[in-house]
C-alpha cells in the first residue's frame, strides 16, 4: 500500500496515545492591519486560517486609541520606529482575532510569512500582498507567552469557547 506514508512520530508509553513532539492545542493573536483592512484583505486572510484548519475564537473591528497602541507595542518602545508603528496602527481601523488550533502560534507565523515582505515566501500573507515592512498587512503572535499576553489585552472579556463540528475531520482525536 504505497499511498499510506509511514508515521515519523513515535509513540511514547503513556496511555493517551500521545506522540513525542506533537503539537498541544494553543491560541494565537492575530491582526490585520489598517493596510490589510483598507485593501479588502480581510476576507483572504480569515479564508486562510480557517482552510489550514483553525478555529476563530475572538474578533474585534476596532480602531486603535493610541495609548492602546503604545501598551500594545511597549516591547518596541525604545526603538527608532516605534513612533511611526503607533501611528500607522492607528490610522485606520484593524481586524483583531484569537485563533485556536495544533502548534497555531508557529504555524500561523509561517502562513504570515516573514516580516520583511521581500523574505516571506510565495503563498504567505505578506509574501503575496505585502512589499514593505511598514505596510506589511499583519500582526502574529511570535510566541506562545506573548500570545497570552496580547490577547488578555485585546480581549480581557475572553474569548468564544466552541469546538466546530469538523474538529474530528481535522484532528486525530
Amino acid at each position: 500500500m504505497g499511498f499510506l506514508a509511514p508515521s515519523n512520530r513515535q509513540k511514547t508509553s503513556s496511555k493517551s496515545e500521545k506522540y513525542q513532539g506533537e503539537a498541544t492545542m494553543e491560541s494565537t493573536f492575530i491582526m490585520i492591519k489598517p493596510d490589510g483592512v483598507q485593501r479588502g484583505l480581510i476576507g483572504e486572510i480569515i479564508s486562510r486560517f480557517e482552510k489550514k484548519g483553525f478555529y476563530l475564537k475572538a474578533m474585534k473591528f476596532i480602531t486603535v486609541e493610541r495609548s492602546f497602541a503604545e501598551k500594545h507595542y511597549a516591547d518596541l518602545a525604545t526603538k527608532p520606529f516605534f513612533g511611526g508603528l503607533v501611528e500607522y496602527i492607528i490610522s485606520g481601523p484593524v481586524v483583531a482575532m484569537v485563533w485556536e488550533g495544533k502548534d497555531v502560534v508557529a504555524t500561523g507565523r509561517r502562513i504570515i510569512g516573514a516580516t520583511r515582505p521581500w523574505e516571506a515566501s510565495p503563498g504567505t500573507i505578506r509574501g503575496d500582498f505585502a512589499v514593505e515592512v511598514g505596510r506589511n498587512v499583519i500582526h502574529g503572535s511570535d510566541a506562545v507567552e506573548s500570545a497570552q499576553k496580547e490577547i488578555a489585552l485585546w480581549f480581557p472579556e475572553g474569548v468564544s469557547e466552541w469546538k466546530s463540528q469538523m474538529h474530528p475531520w481535522i484532528y486525530e482525536v
